[in-house]
């Protein structure tokens, strides 16, 4: 039994649920700081949510989805269980590659002129719907593992 949540979660996995959850409060900050004109302020939350997310997927997330997802893939892909977390790793994919982009459009001159975005609400609006999607299937893989034991 896990000791914070009361599941069968790894301590991990309970303390990924915060964290992630402190990641969709930064998204708000950071929506919120940009419409108030606070640009740069904007710039160095998102950044940094994207940057501190890596680590934790690379090292929690890919494993766990490696360990216990891909190998019983395709065949029980009907399974909530199986469904959800592999959503969440394509649009998590997509948000991290996104965002990566966005940061490096935004704040560097590495990316050259021709591939630089001019539409900056519209990619910053993908950004936020793909992660609100990765956040909302985060959560729903945790409850879909560990309170309706979906992995037991």
């Amino acid at each position: 039994m896990s000791a914070l949540w009361g599941t069968s979660a790894p301590l991990t996995s309970d303390l990924i649920v915060p964290f992630e959850i402190g990641v969709a409060v930064l998204l708000v900050v950071g929506a919120l700081l940009v419409r108030r004109g606070h640009i740069r302020a904007h710039m160095v939350v998102q950044t940094t949510m994207v940057l501190v997310n890596i680590p934790v997927v690379l090292i929690w997330m890919v494993p766990q989805y490696l360990a216990y997802v891909l190998p019983d893939l395709p065949g029980e892909i009907g399974e909530a269980a199986y469904l959800v977390p592999t959503v969440m790793l394509v649009a998590g994919a997509a948000a991290e590659v996104l965002g990566m982009y966005v940061v490096l459009v935004a704040g560097t001159n590495l990316v050259p002129e021709r591939y630089r975005f001019r539409r900056y609400k519209l990619w910053m609006r993908t950004e936020l719907v793909l992660w609100w999607s990765v956040i909302l299937f985060g959560l729903l893989t945790y409850y879909s593992w560990y309170i309706l034991g979906g992995l037991s």
